[in-house]
């Protein structure tokens, strides 16, 4: 029993030459976000409200833009295992183009739709002076930070080829680097420090915008010196062409990917508007909570984005379909564990915690709250995040999507649209709720990947 879910010690190291590099990008990163969260909460509790509100927005634009690129990402993680630069290179044009015409239109919408957004969120119990600072202050956050958006399209592009193509080493350095960046220029400019001005929230937009350019600059420059390691550059933008048939084919493929990962985004700020309406506080509150949790999720993510490229490679190789099947029990294995630590983590430093933060003590007691009920919900959320990685790798796009964003918005949604609109559910419970449906997912997920359909090498039809 202990080998079929755990490997040894060669296993473990390829394991971790993939998602220690992820690891430590995403946690610099979500770090860097905690500080910078911290820091604009110190200048009072409207001023976080309309930083994180707007990036509620900026979290969906994101989750778009991998899925955008999640697609082609599947056939480049096989393309790479057999060895087909040409293949990898017809993927990367289309991330490129996906991800550019994606970033021009959230532009426009998050400039000119920005006022009737951030109220959406804003329509819970609450002083109404309350209410139109953390209006105003999401609008000078959003004034500013949409110029990060394309740089961000670009990065994503590439650093997604690059750890397709077994490099993630270059995409942690140049996130670290602009993290550290980010920290900063924060404390400069949010608090006006060395001669600079007292920008506030405007000054953590820019500060972040120049960070994404730095990020996309260091990822950009490297790829295209290092052209003999990445092969699949040398001609990249000489035409955009794609053969019509691996278009159609990552179009069929991707577009599932695309509409889950909106979907997804937009389902779960969805239900963070219905969170908003028990009152003012709780959007401070959730804020503090996603934060913090997001820090604890760092391992669980990196080990599912692991899942996805190991296996997509094995198949690529046409690796015996037993193989497959072994590895991905151990790498599940290793993802629950992980999520069982960091759940208790997340539980040891749910109330102290919250209390670093500038806001009243009911806040605090939330937030503590809040934290708790994710923690016990960790292991859960560590196998579904395994699972649909899995599946992806395969090209079960279609499955996916049913069993990510789709049951977030044919089950979740409506659940704890109900709740919150016509039952006087406390928020900690209704927090709760949320995360019950994820129950059946697992269920599912252990039927579906047991059955081994999955499995489909992409590089051969």
């Amino acid at each position: 029993m202990f080998k079929k879910y755990i490997g040894d010690r060669a296993f473990y190291r390829s394991v971790f030459a993939i998602a220690i590099p992820i690891i430590i990008q995403n946690g610099i990163t979500n770090m860097a976000s905690l500080v910078d969260n911290l820091m604009v909460g110190q200048l009072n509790l409207t001023a976080m409200s309309g930083v994180s509100v707007v990036n509620q927005f900026v979290f969906i634009y994101t989750l778009a833009l991998l899925g955008v690129t999640s697609g082609p990402g599947i056939f480049t993680a096989q393309f790479y295992g057999s060895e087909d630069h040409e293949g990898i290179r017809h993927c990367f044009r289309f991330k490129m183009m996906g991800c550019m015409l994606f970033g021009i239109a959230s532009i426009a919408i998050l400039t000119y739709a920005g006022t009737p957004l951030i109220n959406s969120f804003l329509q819970g119990e609450g002083a109404v002076q309350d209410k139109a600072a953390t209006l105003q202050y999401g609008l000078d956050y959003i004034s500013i930070m949409v110029w990060g958006l394309i740089p961000l399209a670009i990065y994503i592009a590439y650093s997604s080829t690059l750890r397709e193509c077994g490099q993630t080493t270059i995409p942690m350095v140049s996130g670290v680097i602009a993290v550290v960046m980010n920290m900063a220029l924060n404390y400069v400019l949010i608090f006006g420090k060395f001669g600079a001005p007292m920008m506030g929230v405007r000054g953590a937009a820019l500060a972040t915008v120049i960070a994404r350019y730095v990020e996309m600059g260091i990822t950009v420059i490297w790829t295209h010196t290092h052209r003999k390691e990445q092969p699949f550059i040398k001609k990249a933008y000489r035409s955009m062409y794609i053969p019509r048939r691996l278009l159609g084919r990552m179009l069929v493929k991707g577009s599932p990917l695309m509409a889950n990962e909106f979907l997804w985004a937009f389902g779960t700020t969805f239900l963070n508007q219905c969170y908003s309406t028990k009152g003012y506080d709780v959007v401070g509150a959730t804020n503090i909570t996603i934060t913090v949790s997001n820090l604890t999720s760092v391992v669980n993510i990196a080990l599912g984005i692991t899942v996805g490229i190991i296996l997509g490679q094995m198949l690529g190789a046409q690796r015996p379909k037993e193989e497959i099947m072994n590895t991905n029990r151990k790498l599940t294995a290793l993802a629950v564990v992980a999520g069982v630590v960091f759940g208790i983590v997340l539980a040891l430093i749910a109330y102290p915690f919250p209390k670093l933060y500038n806001a009243s003590s009911h806040v605090h007691l939330l937030a503590a709250q809040l934290m708790l009920v994710i923690a016990v919900m960790k292991p859960s959320d560590s196998y579904m995040f395994s699972a649909y990685f899995t599946l992806r790798s395969g090209g079960k796009t279609w499955t996916t999507f049913f069993y990510d964003g789709g049951f977030i918005w044919l089950v979740t949604v409506p659940l704890i649209y109900c709740l919150s609109r016509f039952t006087d559910m406390p928020i900690v419970w209704l927090y709760a709720m949320s995360f019950v449906p994820n129950l059946a997912k697992c269920v599912a997920a252990y039927f579906l990947i047991g059955r081994g359909n999955w499995m489909q090498n992409l590089t051969t039809k």
